[in-house]
Formats: structure tokens, sequence, C-alpha cells
């Protein structure tokens, strides 16, 4: 404050430098009382007394700064000579018990000077741990998503068949063979293909929690939170086992550490590939699966993707003839269409996503909508509304394609990419 002394704002600071020096904060809240500063005595005495609640000098400063009268300390008779001839003792009047401090009535005054010596922790008080505590993290009970409930990519079933679900559903065949259950499986494609959609039906036929994790999740301010997030979401993994942890977007949470200058960012990796490898090995570990999810595989470190971490890929296509008649079907469910021919819709949305396959449904919609609003007169969507928004869309998949190309012929190191090439060698995008 401008009008203090120099001597006032010389104690303040020695005060903030040392604040558990109780008899500096005492001597400065004399300074402060006797300027006539009560409220701000008060306020130092009320914080001495955090650091020493049984200093008298503390007490009674406060009791001064408020007006209260002091308490008068117990009379003590002094030590007379012993007598020649001891004589009765003359009878005493009874002393009257001192008055006892008024907490309460302190605590009311000073309330909006000084905060609570304590703050309550309302997850320790129900038992469930610190409010910073790994279970803080969400977890989904087991779903009724199955793989039935996927249209079609039977390629992609039979592959999460083979390489993930029959070794986890079939214990003894597993030993029998040798099979290892060690890494996890990584889902890249274009965007929009539904690659979440079968993370949690995975989840579902395994009858796991399912935990979901983004880089907005891990990512925190302070150095070393971040890290401490990563362990945090697997060690909720493991107390909630069987669970499966799906890194959603994992060229953020994982990208090339050689082109990572943020230290921040590396740090995150080094500590997925240690949780990674905690899972891995240990027995304690057990029942915990790891799945994740990428647009673009080709930007993740090399090191998430050795043998024992997430080690099975599975390429995730724009959803075949079955799979789009099924999408069609759903987001048409529960709107008023009339004599529908799915066959042609199917034919002319080769290469749509699934997501692009609900936008077309969304526009056909919009222009019925938009033609009743006009007439007065309610219409029903047609085929023609969703051939004509079947015309305006373009599939959102073809710029995928057109930087996956590049990558499956010149970047298509020990063969991560053989069934990428495969499927552009197929439908003659090379």
């Amino acid at each position: 404050m401008a009008d203090e002394s120099p001597l006032i704002r010389s104690l303040r600071t020695a005060v903030a430098a040392a604040p558990g020096d109780v008899p500096l904060r005492l001597h400065f809240a004399e300074l402060l009382l006797s300027e006539g500063r009560n409220e701000e005595a008060v306020a130092e005495a009320a914080v001495a007394l955090q650091h020493a609640p049984g200093d008298a000098a503390a007490r009674a400063l406060m009791m001064r700064a408020m007006g209260m009268p002091p308490v008068a300390p117990p009379v003590v008779p002094p030590v007379a000579e012993k007598p020649a001839a001891p004589a009765a003792p003359a009878p005493e009047a009874p002393e009257a018990p001192a008055p006892a401090f008024d907490w309460a009535a302190a605590e009311q005054q000073v309330q909006d000077l000084v905060g609570p010596r304590f703050l309550e922790d309302p997850q320790a008080a129900d038992g469930e741990g610190a409010a910073g505590d790994a279970a803080a993290w969400d977890v989904d009970a087991p779903g009724a998503v199955r793989l039935a409930d996927v249209g079609g990519m039977e390629e992609v079933k039979d592959r999460l068949e083979a390489a993930f679900l029959a070794p986890m559903r079939n214990p003894e065949l597993r030993r029998l063979y040798g099979k290892s259950l060690r890494g996890g499986l990584l889902l890249y494609g274009p965007p929009g293909c539904g690659k979440t959609f079968i993370a949690r039906a995975v989840a579902g036929e395994l009858g796991a929690n399912f935990l979901t994790v983004s880089l907005s999740d891990v990512l925190d301010m302070w150095i070393g939170a971040s890290e401490k997030n990563i362990h945090d979401i697997f060690e909720t993994a493991r107390r909630q086992a069987p669970c499966v942890v799906f890194l959603d977007e994992l060229d953020a949470l994982g990208a090339k550490r050689s082109r990572t200058h943020h230290s921040g960012l590396r740090n995150v990796v080094n500590q997925l590939l240690t949780e990674l490898d905690g899972i891995a090995s240990g027995a304690g570990n057990e029942g915990v699966f790891v799945l994740a999810a990428t647009n673009v595989p080709w930007d993740v470190d090399i090191a998430l993707r050795r043998p024992g971490r997430l080690d099975r890929t599975l390429l995730v296509l724009p959803p075949d003839a079955a799979a789009r008649e099924a999408i069609l079907r759903y987001h048409l469910r529960e709107r008023p269409i009339e004599a529908i021919d799915l066959g042609k819709l199917v034919k002319v949305t080769e290469d749509f996503s699934g997501a692009d396959l609900a936008h077309l449904c969304e526009t056909a919609a919009e222009a019925a909508l938009l033609d009743s609003a006009r007439s007065g007169a309610v219409r029903l969507i047609t085929t023609k509304d969703l051939l004509g928004a079947a015309k305006q869309i373009k599939p959102s998949t073809e710029p995928w394609f057109a930087a996956a190309r590049n990558v499956a012929m010149f970047a298509n190191e020990g063969g991560l990419y053989d069934d990428l090439l495969a499927y552009l060698k197929r439908k003659r995008k090379l």
C-alpha cells in the first residue's frame, strides 16, 4: 500500500519470506495494531495461530485486536515463610473462573480475512481416495455393442477374431499353441470409417470395461503432470480389469519423437512406452487390453509399434456394400421415407465413409424438409432425394488415399503397409 511506512513494508516482506516465523509475524501484528489497523492485525494473529495453535501471545494479541478484555492470569499466592507457630490459614474467597475465549465469535470476524486451515477432500470423505487419484477417470461399463452389430466388413472381423479375440476367449488353446497376448492392436485407415465403433465392439465381445484416452485427457500445463495422467489412466484400467484402453488419435499422443521439439510431448511418449511395457510383462496386468486408432500411422513413433507394444495392425477401410446398406438403414430408420432403393444408393456411394453416409441422409432430409416448408404439405424422403444428395457429396476418403498412396509406395519399410498396398492395387488407385 502506498501510505505504508518503510518499517511496515520491510516487515511485510520479511513475513512473506518466512511465513512460519511466529515471533516475527506477531511483531508485525503488534506494529499494525499500534497504528490502528486492527483487521490486518487480527488476520496476522490468526495466521500465527495456524502455525502455533497454543501460542498464548498470539491469542492475547488477537483478543486485543478484536477489542476483547484480556483474560486475567490466575492469582498465585506468594509462598510465605514458615512461621514459628503455625496458624490456621484464613479461608480464601473462591476465585472466579477465567472467561473462556470465544473461538466461534473470533472465527466469524476473521472468516473473510483468513481461509480455512484444512480443506475437505470430497472423495476422501467417501473412502474413494484423493481427488487426483486415478479413480477419477471415467470407465464405461461393458456395453451391448458386439461385432455382429458392425455391418459387413467381414475381413476386418476375421482379422480381429484371429489376432485378438480367439486367443483371449480360449486360454487352453492359447497355452497349447503358445499364443502370446503381449502387445496391442492398432487400427488405422481413413477418418469416419468406424474405428472407435469397432473398438467398442471388441470391448463388448470381451465383456470388458472401456476407457477412452485422447490428447486432451493427458496434456497438462504442469511439468510431470501429463506423464502422471498416463500412469493414472493405466492404473485405473488395471484396477477395473478386464478393461479395454482405447488410445484415440494415437498420432497426437504418440507422435514421432524425432519430429517433436517440445520436451513435454516427448516425455508423454516415453511414459506411454513404459506403461505398454508394464501391460506386456507382469501377471498383475492381466485383463488389460490396448487398442489404438489413427488416421496417419506413419506419424506414430516407431517404438510404439515394435513387438510387445502395438504390434498388431489392422486396416479399417471404407465400408463395403453390405456395411453401406446397414449404415443407410440405420440412419434412415426414424425418418419419414418412401420406397427407398438401397441397391442404387449402395452402388453410387462407393468409397463413402460411415460419416459421409450419415451426412448424405441428413442432406436428403434437409431437402425434403425445405420442400415441405415451402409447399405447406409434408412429403416423404424419396430415393431421388438421396441420390441427389449423393451427387453433391464427395467421399471424404479421397484426400486420405492420395496421401496414403505415397506412403504405401515409397515408405513401406518392413511391409508395414502391405494390406494398404494390396487394397490400392485392387481398386486400381496406384
